[in-house]
This record gives C-alpha cells, sequence and structure tokens, in this order.
C-alpha cells in the first residue's frame, strides 16, 4: 500500500484528489496539510511514501517544502502538482530533489501511474516540464553566468540602476541590459527581483 500525503492550500483542491484515490486499491491518502511547513511534519510524522506538493502556498513554499522533506525524510518521494510550469518554477523543484513535476490538468489515470512511479523511485515528467529541461541542457552556457554578469547581477542586488551599473562598470546602458537579458535567459527568470533571489539563492552573491 502507497502511503500518500496532500500538501495543497487550496481545500477543494485537497478535497477533489482525495476523492480521485478514494478507491484506489494499491493507494491510500493518510494525511494532508495546507501549507509547506506543515507539509513536512505530516509527510514525516505519518511515514508518507509519496507526498503530493503544490508550488506557491503561504509560509514554507513546495520548493523549500520539497528540500527539508528530502533532509529529514529521504525515504518520501516528492510529486510536484501545480498549475505553473515555467522554467523558472521547474527548475528549483527539481533541483531541491522533487521525483516528478505534474500539472493540475492531468488526467486521474495519470496521476495514479505517477504516483505509483514515485512510489517505484521512478522520475515523472510532465510533457512541458520535460521541454524545460531539454532546452536548459542543450542551451550553451545554461546557469552559468560569466564573470561579468555576476557583476551586473550583484550591482542590481545592491540596488542599482541600469544607469548606475552601466557608470560603475564604465560601459553603456545597452549593454546591461543585453548582459541582464542574458542573465535572466541563464537562470530561467523573468524580471530583475526573481533573478536576484535566484542569485542569492544559488549563492552567486554576496
Amino acid at each position: 500500500m502507497i502511503r500518500l500525503v496532500v500538501v495543497d492550500d487550496h481545500p477543494i483542491v485537497r478535497g477533489g484528489l482525495r476523492d480521485t484515490f478514494a478507491d484506489v486499491e494499491d493507494i491510500v491518502v493518510v494525511g494532508e496539510a495546507g501549507n509547506g511547513d506543515e507539509g513536512v511534519e505530516r509527510a514525516t510524522a505519518l511515514a508518507a511514501d509519496v507526498v503530493l506538493m503544490d508550488l506557491r502556498m503561504p509560509g514554507m513554499d513546495g520548493v523549500a517544502a520539497t528540500a527539508a522533506l528530502r533532509a529529514r525524510a529521504p525515504g518520501a518521494r516528492v510529486l510536484i502538482l501545480t498549475t505553473f510550469d515555467s522554467e523558472s518554477d521547474v527548475l528549483p523543484a527539481i533541483e531541491a530533489g522533487a521525483i516528478g513535476y505534474l500539472l493540475k490538468d492531468a488526467l486521474p489515470d495519470e496521476l495514479m501511474r505517477a504516483v505509483r512511479a514515485a512510489a517505484r523511485g521512478e522520475s515523472v515528467l510532465a510533457p512541458s516540464v520535460t521541454q524545460h529541461l531539454m532546452g536548459q541542457v542543450r542551451r550553451p552556457g545554461a546557469g552559468t553566468l560569466t564573470d561579468r554578469e555576476k557583476e551586473v547581477l550583484q550591482l542590481v542586488a545592491n540596488g542599482r540602476s541600469n544607469r548606475e551599473a552601466a557608470a560603475a562598470l564604465f560601459i553603456g546602458e545597452a549593454s546591461i541590459k543585453t548582459h541582464l537579458q542574458h542573465i535572466y535567459d541563464k537562470l530561467g527568470v523573468r524580471d530583475r527581483a526573481s533573478a536576484v533571489a535566484e542569485g542569492y539563492r544559488r549563492r552567486l552573491l554576496t
């Protein structure tokens, strides 16, 4: 019997998932939680085999909860179940230790197969997620910032505007914008704030 814990901040979603597995012979929902902190506690206390984890929740989000679970209960397999499939959502979740990543439009049969596969230690990825990961692997220099890009990112983290960063590095504003776009692409983010947050997460910033 696969022991499943559902972690999602929407009660209706949790109820729907509970109903989905209600009549499944080899899977039982042993607990649920409305945020990451509760999810880590419940999954650990209930010896979960698989945890269905939402990404965006109040308090501890799904990425942080996944990392915490991998540290506290390495036997629990985390299967992300979310509505978000951008590269900036997918990569941190996989890096945190999630064994799979599915979208909430998955059919019940797909979900059951995914839970069983996760319990066996097999990775399960939605097609769009696979495309993101393949693109990341194929992209030259993916995820690796040059020394100049790190300098630009550090200046942005210090609150400098594009003009101030350009003056500090003795280059044009257009060059700063180009460096920023390369930084966004490599870190899988879309804006300055996300780039800074990801830079600290990857320990690229001091």
